[in-house]
């Protein structure tokens, strides 16, 4: 993967605007997705970096050197492929989709404006932003996140509930954007806190312009007791819900399940028994936002939110996995969300199991524009691997997934130490001395491996700050 050093990602980049040539604020933001091999793909065969005097980084407000990652990005041998983005098409319940992009219910689909502008960007259909017959009073400040050591979010923290519109207005905005949109794909959220409220929104539902529905009883931020993820810990209220949602509407519905569970399986098969559709999962882990280590009345304090975001991308896989293993859950539509930000993070879903992802965190932090980069990347990638349809590779993992106690253990592989890119900080050498198997020797500030010690953990090469130890991929018998 190649590093954009500290790309801004800049709205109307001025490195665009100053090459005339490229579109390098476009292939920069390409790189930084994880979408190398469409700018390989895209790039012309002579780049014009090589001999123009640098103006985009004359521009450029952090001093990137755009003209080495350019160059540095070269051209595979191969004739560049025209993508043909017609092998995403897939569907939701049967209802047709452009492609298997879905912003998830959130502040990122809250209004017409937004979904119309997501829907022109390329998105298939969005998930409104969850109605209710509820007064939404929201906190501020209401986000907070934790980042890396490059100052890129991986983790995202939120106290944000559910649509504050009145009932009446988001059912015209449904309307508008049905009519205006025809062929996108509109997925509404609706939460209660009874079976009379769930039924009441069911029905206003039917001819309101949606295609189907998500039943959220997964949000972690509700201020109303026996609503959200109150519910979704409860098979049986799951069921009862999902069973009067069916009789007041002719419309799909999937159930929006919580992670913060034990096993999301039991929710998923009552909101089956209950009649739903399919499911969808997950909606952000219930965690603190923050602890007040600083408090001026000497209390210290701490609020309840969810937490989502990339960090979430591993636990949010699993509960995909287990959803589609689940012989009860068989044909029921699965709705996969939790850490997206690129092409791969939504094909390992997809590959898993998923039928469709919905985004929204890293639409909070980039926004609607890396549907450019999610559509290109995936289309490019089965069109590489020689498949017509994203539906050629649904579920083709599952087989795959080895349980801790059957994990080969005969072998070892041993890292391999790339001399070129190492600094000679040493964090290998501390990082095995101290968490380790005191497997290298610090000598002449360069790391040596003693084989005899090493047990192939690969803790090493996750804690090189330049990429300078990666594996042999060599399975040596112990």
């Amino acid at each position: 993967m190649i590093k954009t050093d500290n790309c801004l990602l800049c709205t109307e980049p001025r490195c665009t605007e100053a090459c005339g040539q490229l579109d390098p604020g476009r292939v920069l933001r390409s790189l930084y997705f994880d979408n190398e091999h469409v700018v390989r793909n895209t790039l012309p065969e002579t780049l014009p970096c090589l001999d123009c005097d640098g103006r985009c980084e004359k521009v450029c407000p952090e001093n990137v050197q755009i003209r080495r990652i350019l160059t540095s990005v070269g051209k595979e041998n191969a004739a560049p492929v025209q993508i043909d983005e017609s092998v995403l098409r897939t569907d939701f319940c049967g209802i047709p989709l452009e492609n298997p992009f879905l912003l998830s219910s959130s502040c990122v689909s809250s209004t017409y404006d937004m979904c119309a502008r997501a829907f022109e960007a390329g998105w298939a259909g969005a998930a409104f932003k969850t109605v209710c017959l509820m007064e939404i009073k929201e906190a501020s400040p209401r986000y907070s996140s934790l980042k890396g050591g490059d100052q890129r979010v991986i983790g995202f923290k939120n106290i944000e509930q559910l649509s504050d519109h009145a009932l009446i207005d988001n059912l015209e905005i449904f309307r508008k954007l049905k009519n205006d949109y025809p062929n996108k794909f509109l997925l509404v959220s609706i939460m209660g806190r009874d079976a009379e409220e769930w039924a009441y929104l069911a029905e206003k539902m039917d001819n309101s312009g949606a295609d189907a529905l998500e039943l959220n009883f997964s949000c972690p931020n509700m201020t109303v007791e026996h609503t959200g993820s109150d519910v979704g810990q409860i098979p049986e209220l799951v069921e009862e819900y999902c069973r009067v949602v069916r009789q007041h509407t002719k419309l799909p519905f999937i159930a929006k399940l919580t992670p913060n569970v034990a096993h999301i399986e039991d929710s998923a098969e009552a909101a089956i028994r209950g009649s739903a559709d399919g499911v969808a999962a997950i909606n952000t882990i219930k965690s603190l936002i923050e602890v007040d280590i600083n408090p001026n009345d000497g209390i210290y304090r701490a609020s309840i939110g969810g937490y989502s975001g990339k960090a979430v991308k591993p636990i949010s896989l699993r509960f995909t996995a287990e959803l589609a293993q689940d012989p009860k859950l068989k044909g029921a539509h699965i709705s996969s969300m939790g850490g997206i930000e690129t092409w791969r993070d939504a094909l390992e879903f997809i590959v898993l199991g998923a039928d469709t992802v919905q985004i929204t965190t890293a639409v909070m932090l980039y926004g609607y524009r890396i549907i450019e980069d999610l559509k290109s990347g995936m289309a490019l990638y089965l069109m590489e691997h020689g498949f017509t349809s994203i539906k050629q590779i649904e579920g083709t993992t599952i087989e795959g997934i080895v349980p801790t106690e059957d994990l080969d253990r005969s072998y070892v592989i041993y890292p391999r130490f790339l001399r070129n890119k190492c600094a000679g900080c040493g964090r290998c050498y501390i990082s095995c001395l101290d968490a380790g198997h005191q497997a290298i020797v610090f000598k002449d500030r360069k790391p040596v491996m003693d084989p005899q010690k090493c047990v192939g953990c690969h803790l090493c090469i996750q804690v090189c700050p330049r990429g300078a130890i990666e594996s042999s991929g060599v399975k040596i018998q112990k």
